[in-house]
């Protein structure tokens, strides 16, 4: 084969190596976008200051709202869990008898009072269980359910953390609230 022939085939490589290289950064580019739209972060500005007041970290946050309500300010559970990260109304009252509020049921479906007593319950159940994964646990079936699991060999045996949840339902919130945990920080905080 001749030189010349050799120097186009060698250039036509390198052309196709750019344009696949091209291609695959557009498609990743736009997954990302793609992946932003899907795991948004609104009512940012809350959640940094609501978050950091109770050691969350930002990503934590949003997986619970992303969670527990998909970012719907209006969201009510079956249950009757109301508001961006689903509160019961029992609770929300425990919670204003915790921080000296008196509210309306209604003001829960408000972004800030909702981050707001969301996040401070979530800080209360991290320092009552020492990790995110128990404080999910107990935020989905009750802390007095996770207590008995802490206290039960079955499913801990050290007493502190868990390593089984009988409840499959807890067992899957609390995978999915970590594997969505793992998408804000990746997405957002690398």
């Amino acid at each position: 084969m001749n030189k010349s022939l050799k120097a186009k085939k060698s250039g036509g490589a390198v052309l196709i190596f750019f344009m696949v290289f091209s291609l695959v950064a557009v498609i990743c580019v736009g997954t990302v976008s793609i992946l932003k739209t899907l795991y948004p972060r609104h009512y940012i500005e809350i959640v940094e200051i609501e978050g950091q007041k109770n050691n969350l970290s930002e990503e934590f946050v949003f997986a619970v709202i992303k969670c527990e309500s998909g970012f719907d300010v209006n969201a009510v559970s079956y249950l009757g869990a109301k508001g961006l990260m689903q509160i019961m109304p029992d609770t929300f009252e425990w919670l204003q008898w915790r921080l000296g509020e008196e509210l309306p049921q209604e003001s829960i479906f408000e972004p800030e009072t909702a981050i707001r007593y969301g996040c401070y319950l979530y800080g209360y159940l991290i320092e009552k269980f020492g990790n995110e994964e128990t404080a999910v646990a107990a935020y989905h079936a009750g802390d007095a359910c996770v207590e008995d699991w802490l206290a039960d060999e079955r499913y801990s045996d050290d007493g502190k953390t868990l390593k089984d949840i009988p409840y499959p339902s807890t067992k899957e919130y609390v995978a999915k609230v970590m594997r969505v945990k793992n998408i804000y920080q990746k997405l957002y905080y690398k």
